[in-house]
């Protein structure tokens, strides 16, 4: 039997097979918006996910303005930051070869965080060092995601953010300076976070901490197992 090189057909490029990194980007700002919902609203007017965010919070809290934290902020920061760390430690390992194994370590990675937290959610809603738990482990496995996410270069995908993805679509848009040629992935990532945030508020408000992060959890699993290394 011959095989497809043997007949002069180039094998099928391991990289090609899955979802493509734009559709995972997309997916994991819907995780983002879950995520941030479930800090935000559920752990103390704190962000894990949004850094921006996080700093002007610490900066309330630190002036004292009722209802902010320094300790949450300053652990959420901390955990991400340390998680950007690992983040760097594996993009210097794993980015010179295949971005598929590299996304799928990571997004795993994410995932079993995620879901760690979730159980923790279940199991201890009410103790002391559950707050804590939750934003030290969401907030790393952020900080790692945006590691990656930054060593991949995807434009207008920081799965976190919005302020330069809108600056782009009302600039460049037809309106602006008619340069644009990404309008449609713009659109959909503020649609995507939007709607996150939304799922996750709806799910805090009603159901509690548990289920929100239990699905952003799922939705990391499945693109780990998914994920292509083609844009």
């Amino acid at each position: 039997m011959t095989t497809a090189s043997q007949a002069g057909t180039p094998a099928p490029d391991p990289e090609m097979r899955g979802l493509r990194l734009v559709i995972v980007l997309l997916a994991l700002t819907v995780v983002s918006g879950l995520i941030d919902a479930v800090s935000y609203l559920g752990l103390g007017r704190v962000f894990t996910a949004n850094m921006t965010g996080n700093v002007v919070v610490l900066g309330f809290a630190a002036a004292g303005a009722p209802g902010f934290s320094v300790p949450h902020t300053a652990t959420s920061l901390g955990c991400f930051l340390l998680g950007a760390v690992t983040g760097g430690r594996l993009a210097a390992r794993y980015s010179g070869g295949s971005r598929r194994a590299w996304a799928r370590l990571t997004l795993a990675a994410e995932a079993v965080l995620v879901a760690v937290s979730a159980v923790i959610a279940f199991a201890w809603p009410h103790a002391t060092g559950t707050v804590y738990a939750l934003i030290a482990l969401t907030g790393y496995a952020m900080g790692l995601r945006n590691a990656t996410v930054r060593k991949l270069r995807i434009p207008d995908l920081t799965t976190t953010v919005l302020t330069m993805t809108l600056t782009g679509l009302a600039s460049e848009s037809r309106f602006g300076d008619a340069t644009s040629r990404r309008e449609p992935r713009r659109t959909a990532a503020v649609l995507a976070m939007l709607a996150g945030a939304c799922l996750g508020a709806w799910l805090v408000l009603h159901h509690g901490l548990g289920i929100p992060l239990a699905l952003a959890a799922a939705v990391s699993a499945v693109l780990a197992l998914m994920a292509s290394g083609k844009e």
